[in-house]
């Protein structure tokens, strides 16, 4: 069941911050990070209970193309985005966010 999706700052910043470090490297590499992040957030927001808990009652849904992963809640009435996470970086950096 779908429910309305909200983004909490600290996964908006760790976004921006991915499409930088990507755009940096090659041009056009940003965008297509962000059209992979917008491709999960859309399958997060259709269906959220789809993807596995990994934690306290934290879902992933991994991307496609980039070692990241949107770490979110499925919450009664609302999905909420809490990280875009690295896969090598020390998870305890978004585990506090529950």
């Amino acid at each position: 069941m779908a429910r309305p999706l909200g983004i909490r700052p600290e996964a908006e910043a760790e976004i921006a911050e991915a499409h930088d470090w990507y755009e940096e490297r090659r041009k056009g590499l940003g965008a297509k990070f962000l059209a992979e992040v917008k491709k999960a957030l859309s399958a997060v927001e259709e269906s959220p209970e789809r993807f596995p808990i990994i934690r306290n009652g934290v879902h992933r849904r991994l991307l496609g193309r980039f070692p990241y992963s949107i770490l979110y809640l499925a919450e009664q009435n609302e999905t909420v985005v809490i990280a875009c996470f690295h896969g090598k970086r020390n998870p305890k950096r978004w585990q506090s966010r529950t």
